[in-house]
């Protein structure tokens, strides 16, 4: 029998990628629909009626979490999430499960193992887990960010986002590099993430996020590392083994 998925990811480029992995892991599997955000996701749900979801836990409109607790034990959930912080303690008790983002091959490989097993039990109740999640650090994603400010010299300029070439992270400060100067500013790079259009701003690096427009090309170092050139630039920037996926044909 076919197992129908459905998919709830905001952000395209992981939703592609999940898709792909499951194309290949998962042959035999339907995926009946691709939700970009949380309200699509139960609209979806209930149209489509899939026996497996998996579900980013911040999405805009409704969060992963909710949508889980509406659909209760309907189907089975497999959790998506860049905050390991508490997703691991949350789910590692083995109720559900969890993928953290960018999500790899190999766990995405022993994920579909322990959820086929599952399929042939009820689906648990996961509504005291769910509860113990709580929602205050689950709400909806923010209107993306146009202006920035940071300091340059004795001054605080206002920046137009898309003018920067690329954020990196520099012990306290983040810099902001332009073409023509470089800025501080105290916003520790992974809470400017979810102010980026993921478009326009790919993170390559734990501590480097790049505008795309400002990319002249990607080269291999090696095997297994790549680094980005950026146009008007002698910086190279590194592209961690998680992020190469990125630069692939």
């Amino acid at each position: 029998m076919t197992t129908k998925i459905l998919i709830a990811e905001d952000e395209p480029l992981m939703r592609e990628r999940l898709l792909h992995q499951l194309e290949k892991l998962w042959p035999e599997a339907e995926i009946v629909h691709q939700a970009e955000n949380g309200n699509d996701a139960w609209d979806s749900f209930l149209e489509f009626q899939p026996e497996l979801v998996f579900l980013d836990i911040r999405m805009p409109g409704m969060s992963g979490v909710e949508v889980a607790k509406k659909i209760g034990t309907a189907a089975h959930i497999i959790f998506i999430t860049a905050y390991d912080q508490y997703a691991v303690q949350a789910f590692n008790a083995g109720a559900v499960d969890y993928l953290l983002k960018p999500v790899e091959e190999d766990r995405l490989s022993l994920a579909i193992d322990r959820v086929k097993q599952k399929m042939a039990v009820p689906v648990p109740d996961l509504s005291e887990v769910l509860k113990g999640l709580g929602l205050s650090h689950l709400q909806p994603k923010t209107e993306k960010m146009k202006w920035i400010k940071a300091s340059v010299g004795k001054q605080i300029k206002l920046i137009d986002i898309d003018e920067v070439l690329f954020f990196q992270s520099d012990t306290k400060y983040t810099r902001v590099v332009l073409a023509d100067y470089e800025a501080l500013i105290r916003t520790p790079l992974k809470d400017l993430l979810d102010g980026l259009d993921d478009q326009k701003f790919w993170q390559i690096h734990r501590s480097t996020v790049v505008n795309t427009k400002a990319i002249a090309a990607a080269e291999r170092v090696d095997a297994e590392r790549m680094q980005v050139l950026i146009k008007g630039r002698h910086e190279k920037l590194m592209v961690s083994r998680n992020f190469t996926y990125l630069f692939r044909e």
